[in-house]
């Protein structure tokens, strides 16, 4: 006898395929799971990718062989290759999330693919244990999707994918700020976010490294290695980056002279802000402003 093959499903227990490039998907845990007296098992879901969010009881799931035991809050991740199956205590409780991988990965989200692929690179285990104000936020945008699934009205499909996004978004920034501090040490990535926060408060005076440096006592060199481990850019490059988003935004909306807005964002002579400007965005703050003006007609 041959080896059995894995079974595979659109949703568990269910080999209906879909109809819909859109197709977002989310139902409670407990809906489905108590059919099977709370044993889901090992399956793959082609082309669709899941995310289980365990916010309390406990889950033991099978991942590609592995076994991981997980209390909630715990949101675990599954690629559509993945093997995996699941077998939850009765009192389990949370959300599982579908999406068709044209939602996230297909022409219309080509730009912004890559923000979630690193969601979805490997089976991920994602603790919110430590983090109660992201899962309140998370489990709040949840209960949305819930209710726009259940009570679809126009634009429906539209606002099951931005809620979706933004789920994935929650969840992307607190895996890659969780991985960020691994790799740092825990007050090195502590360190690097006090920096973004000074950036974001002092750019528009355009403080120097050795400024910021000298307010998070630290060494030029110190914070230059933490910037460009954890942000690939220098402590200069990512505080000329927030200062010319800045002058990007302010070409755009406010209706006022090229020199009046370098002297805003603290340039004392409009000619070096025009090249500077120019060397960050390959064309001039005029060519710039035109180019915004014809986008948005």
């Amino acid at each position: 006898m041959g080896k059995p093959e894995i079974p595979q499903f659109t949703l568990y227990g269910e080999r209906t395929p879909i109809d819909s490039a859109e197709f977002v998907h989310i139902e409670l845990i407990e809906t489905r799971s108590c059919l099977y007296d709370w044993h889901i098992a090992s399956h793959t879901h082609r082309g669709l990718f899941q995310v289980l969010f365990l916010l309390g009881g406990q889950v033991r799931a099978r991942i590609d062989g592995a076994t991981w035991e997980c209390d909630g809050p715990t949101v675990i991740t599954i690629h559509p290759s993945v093997v995996h199956g699941f077998e939850f205590s009765k009192e389990a409780h949370g959300f599982v999330l579908t999406v068709d991988q044209s939602v996230l990965f297909g022409a219309q989200a080509a730009l912004r693919a890559d923000i979630f692929s690193i969601l979805f690179l490997e089976p991920l285990a994602i603790d919110l244990a430590g983090v109660p104000e992201v899962r309140q936020r998370i489990e709040s945008l949840l209960g949305h999707l819930m209710t726009e699934f259940s009570s679809p009205l126009a634009g429906h499909a539209l606002m099951l994918d931005w809620l979706a996004r933004s789920v994935l978004l929650l969840l992307l920034r607190q895996h890659t700020d969780h991985r960020s501090a691994d790799l740092s040490g825990r007050a090195g990535f502590e360190t690097f976010s006090r920096f973004r926060a000074l950036v974001e408060a002092h750019y528009h005076a355009q403080w120097s490294v050795a400024q910021h440096a000298d307010q998070l006592h630290i060494a030029e060199t110190r914070l230059n290695r933490l910037c460009l481990k954890l942000g690939g850019k220098s402590a200069f490059d990512m505080a000329q980056q927030r200062l010319m988003l800045e002058a990007r935004r302010k070409l755009t909306y406010v209706p006022a002279s090229v020199s009046s807005i370098a002297y805003e964002l603290g340039f004392q002579d409009p000619a070096y802000f025009s090249r500077a400007f120019k060397r960050h965005t390959g064309m001039t703050p005029k060519q710039f402003r035109r180019q915004s003006a014809s986008i948005a007609l």
